[in-house]
């Protein structure tokens, strides 16, 4: 997994600089959304998984609370809004598998815009499976170092059962199998460790990386358009940024 954090750094800093606040609210509102309805209808973080890991995303990009009490409305009650989750697979630019993960309430708009990007790109949208053998899902936890090193962390994520530790800068992130994430996370927080940030994500098995600065700035320009679509969540690929 060595080199993630890089791209999840690139990434969070894109966030920062170039996504408007109204689309970015647009898109966490309709990941809580998503979140309650697959969680059974469960507006309770404490009883669902998923929506606490959606809700903390939301607080991370200070959402005011109410938008996020509407958007867990929105998933319950006689006005409940039909939101489905999406999941395509397809090759990028210069040959890379991509993972687009999205969520919306229209399917067809958004498979269209996502195919279309693919195609203008000099990609294509593959099938189900098409790529995502090519990946592994984990649970990845970002925690601040502080006091500590990264042997102490280690240690204490190894004892709380995570896979693999990976340093960046002044935190470090935490991988887990995707079922023990929420463990890993309390283990954590009752030994002291402050936690930054957490999720499921892919991660590529190999990395590909590009032959030269231009084919690399032409695929990350690529990552950045699929992520700006309006229903897109998350995008993965198996790009080599330290290269």
């Amino acid at each position: 997994m060595s080199g993630h954090s890089k791209w999840a750094t690139i990434k969070r800093q894109k966030g920062a600089a170039d996504v408007k606040r109204g689309q970015a609210f647009t898109k966490l509102s309709m990941a809580i959304t998503l979140a309650v309805k697959q969680g059974g209808g469960i507006g309770d973080p404490d009883s669902n998984f998923r929506l606490r890991l959606a809700i903390d995303a939301a607080k991370a990009a200070n959402m005011p609370k109410d938008n996020i009490a509407r958007a867990i409305d929105r998933a319950s009650g006689k006005n409940m809004a039909h939101v489905d989750e999406v999941v395509y697979e397809g090759f990028g630019p210069h040959g890379i598998a991509v993972i687009v993960e999205g969520a919306t309430d229209n399917k067809m708009r958004t498979t269209s815009e996502v195919k279309n990007l693919f195609d203008r790109q000099g990609g294509s949208m593959g099938q189900p499976g098409s790529v995502s053998y090519l990946f592994k899902q984990v649970g990845r936890i970002e925690v601040v170092k502080k006091d500590k090193s990264l042997d102490d962390i280690f240690l204490l994520a190894v004892d709380s059962g995570a896979e693999d530790v990976e340093e960046s800068g002044e935190v470090v992130n935490v991988f887990t199998k995707p079922s023990d994430l929420a463990r890993v996370r309390q283990l954590l927080t009752q030994q002291g460790i402050e936690i930054t940030e957490e999720e499921l994500e892919y991660v590529p098995l190999t990395k590909i990386a590009m032959e030269n600065s231009e084919s690399t700035d032409q695929v990350i320009a690529f990552l950045e358009k699929m992520e700006d679509l309006q229903d897109v969540q998350k995008v993965y690929s198996n790009i080599d940024v330290d290269n």
